[in-house]
């Protein structure tokens, strides 16, 4: 096994699904997202399956959508991310506990404080996923009246990600000698004051916690855009790819990873974990049906909300039996913008029809027996269109159970996937270096 390359697998958790049908699937915990008991089975079932992390996205605003959409929507609560992933700390003892925190409505010292904080309780299994914030409600939220504009979105992320590494590096790791018979609790020469001015923060430092159990928590980013790959290739350890076929994944993972060698990181560095939704069958007749019955189960107004979000403009308005319009140029997210008008080209779809597929999910999917899961997964390995995935499932908790039960085992047969975790941190079972102190390199 170890002579094999390895799939690595995350749960994008949203918290519970990103479909919006699946709080309505027979079976399912329709509170799943806002139940605190039921999130502790699904982690500790992830934990069972040797998933790699739990990957919880956020989001700083109610989803800005109708009232009519709205209404149906599964997220409009969700758990404070840090204050859930601290909670799952002491329920797990091995799965990564991977946060969404924004880069555009925060402050480096509160992101800094909170990872150090995470990583320290789960002795090691934090992880920071970058983003800059696509949702133009959110500025409203944090005494603006309108969103921060693309480009400066992006400048302020690189800027930040210097300023919160810079704080985690604030400590030398033996900083705190603890003597109790000199009265000295640690060695100021091993304390390093930041002092970061630049062109949009001003940081003082140094932060007030030690550094973190891993140096720093992994680093996780999901931009697909130009500023978005180079940012993943300047910082990032995991991409959430949002590839959608094998060829999309191949050239994504070329690029990238080609970005890294110019920059003098070596490839395996970064894992690329493209996002995939699976729904698992018996037979593939069996999980196209659960597939379609998941579908079915998404209102026409839910559709319409999602595509206008996809888009960043309203579309209720647009001929439902007509190809998609043009569509102009918006300050919201530009991958999530490109990738549907390329799937409503790709595929021919009409406004009705596109609307009823992203109001599901329209990305990347594997749907179909353990065994034919597994080959898509094998392949994309074997030919770079990806390291591994996020795994996102269609319902809860049955999707998770049959992924589990079913797919991780024919995994392991073929020893693409961990029959044990190698390590105690996220770092060492993902197979990431722990980053030296930049201050204190000895």
């Amino acid at each position: 096994m170890a002579d094999r390359k390895q799939l690595k697998l995350g749960a994008f958790m949203r918290p519970i699904s990103i479909h919006t049908g699946a709080w309505r699937y027979p079976g399912a915990w329709p509170d799943a997202n806002f139940n605190f008991g039921h999130i502790k089975r699904l982690a500790q079932t992830l934990e069972r399956g040797k998933f790699d992390a739990f990957f919880m996205a956020d989001h700083l605003a109610v989803l800005n959508m109708p009232v009519q959409a709205l209404k149906r929507s599964h997220t409009v609560t969700s758990f404070e991310p840090f204050t859930l992933l601290s909670a799952l700390a002491g329920a797990t003892e091995h799965i990564g506990l991977v946060a969404t925190a924004s880069t555009t409505y925060d402050a480096p010292y509160h992101i800094a404080r909170r990872f150090a904080s995470l990583d320290h309780i789960s002795g090691g299994r934090a992880g920071w996923n970058i983003v800059t914030t696509a949702n133009p409600d959110s500025a409203l939220n944090f005494n603006l009246d309108e969103h921060v504009d693309y480009a400066t979105r992006y400048r302020r992320a690189r800027e930040f990600y210097d300023v919160v590494t810079g704080l985690w590096d604030s400590f030398a790791d033996d900083a705190f000698i603890r003597d109790v018979e000199s009265g000295i609790y640690f060695d100021p020469e091993k304390m390093h004051v930041l002092d970061h001015k630049g062109e949009q923060l001003s940081v003082r430092g140094p932060l007030n916690i030690a550094r973190p159990v891993q140096g720093w928590p992994v680093i996780v980013q999901a931009g697909a855009s130009e500023p978005g790959r180079q940012l993943a290739a300047e910082t990032a350890e995991v991409v959430f790819a949002a590839s959608h076929t094998l060829a999309d994944g191949k050239s994504f993972y070329a690029d990238v990873k080609g970005r890294m060698e110019k920059l003098g990181r070596a490839r395996d560095e970064l894992k690329i974990l493209p996002g995939a939704f699976v729904v698992v069958g018996d037979t593939l007749e069996e999980a196209r049906a659960t597939r379609e019955r998941l579908d079915s189960l998404v209102h026409p107004d839910s559709g319409l909300a999602s595509l206008s979000i996809a888009l960043g403009t309203d579309a209720t308005h647009f001929d439902l039996d007509a190809p998609l319009p043009d569509i102009p140029d918006t300050n919201a997210s530009k991958t999530g913008r490109a990738n549907t008008i390329a799937l409503a080209k790709r595929e021919g779809l009409t406004v009705r029809q596109l609307a009823q597929r992203l109001g599901g999910y329209s990305g990347l999917q594997f749907v179909g027996t353990p065994q034919t899961i597994a080959d898509e997964m094998e392949q994309w390995l074997v030919e770079e269109g990806s390291d591994g995935f996020n795994i996102m499932f269609p319902y809860l908790p049955g999707g998770l159970d049959d992924f589990v039960d079913k797919v991780i085992p024919e995994l392991q047969r073929r020893g693409i996937f961990r029959t044990e975790y190698e390590g105690k941190t996220l770092r060492e079972n993902l197979g990431l270096k722990r980053p030296a102190n930049r201050f204190f390199p000895g």
